[in-house]
């Protein structure tokens, strides 16, 4: 049997994708496809599913099995060996937990991020301070200093993907209360983490906009959310909405869609650019 892993990457994800394409363009089912490899027809679903890795051996077999041609089956088996090699998030897996490993890997590989935060500070934004603040504050504070340390080690490394050549659009829309909620006696915290928010509002692919109190209720109030668009068109759109102790990966038309109308509508009501810049410096003066 293929060997499990705790999350997939990107990588796997696609090309599980592309193997389900091969088989369907063969006219083949799962149960055909499983009796060539001789193994259950379940195996073969978690292979394209990416709910396990993909062994070398196996795909070759399916992807002769296809009728792919030799020079693709060489492309394929080598983005499979890619796909396979560990993320630099890997190195993190002590205090990563596994429901959060995909979303890193998505977040690296998007091309458009949209968010909407109705509590903090996205933690691609935030500085090292706020960052440890939340951290402490939180379920993860109860761990001791060492754990919340990596843990703000990760998120730094994180945004590491805003500084790359060709970084993905960042398009958050934050409630006012995250302006408002102070994280930290120390009221240097709030003022660097609001300076970074100006900075960062400058760049051209980060776009940042408050919805303001004034602006009444709005369909994104229940929780924090992100919804990733990838370059890749094997991938669809996929929503991540965050509870207590795991997270939701949903990337069905109907429920990606109805995240993206509430985005759509939220930023139509939110603060321009231009006056969230002003509420960030009016903030900025009261800190």
């Amino acid at each position: 049997m293929s060997e499990r892993r705790a999350a997939p990457t990107v990588g796997q994800v696609v090309l599980g994708r592309r193997l389900q394409e091969l088989r369907e363009a063969a006219g083949l089912g799962r149960d055909e496809a499983a009796r060539v490899l001789r193994v259950a027809p379940a195996t073969v679903r978690r292979m394209e599913t990416a709910d396990v890795a993909l062994k070398v051996p196996y795909v070759q077999i399916l992807l002769d099995a296809y009728g792919v041609s030799e020079q693709e089956a060489v492309t394929f088996v080598e983005l499979v060996e890619e796909a396979n090699r560990p993320g630099w998030w890997q190195r993190y897996h002590d205090v990563l937990p596994d429901w959060f490993s995909l979303y890193v890997s998505l977040e690296g590989a998007a091309r458009v991020i949209r968010s909407y935060e109705p509590h903090f500070v996205p933690g691609l934004l935030q500085t090292e301070d706020y960052a440890r603040a939340v951290l402490e504050a939180g379920t993860i504070g109860t761990e001791g200093p060492e754990t919340v340390e990596r843990h703000v080690a990760l998120r730094m490394e994180r945004q590491r993907l805003l500084d790359r050549p060709d970084p993905p659009h960042l398009w958050v829309t934050m409630d006012e209360t995250v302006l408002r909620r102070p994280v930290s006696v120390d009221g240097r915290v709030m003022r660097e983490q609001l300076d970074r928010l100006l900075e960062l509002s400058e760049r051209d692919r980060i776009t940042l906009q408050v919805m303001e109190f004034a602006g009444g209720p709005h369909p994104g109030t229940y929780a924090p959310f992100s919804l990733f668009r990838f370059a890749e068109p094997e991938l669809p759109d996929m929503v991540f909405t965050e509870y207590l102790t795991g997270a939701l990966y949903l990337d069905s038309r109907t429920e990606v869609a109805v995240h993206l109308e509430v985005l759509d509508h939220m930023t139509a009501r939110a603060a321009t650019t231009e006056r969230t810049r002003e509420l960030l410096r009016v903030w900025r003066k009261r800190h």
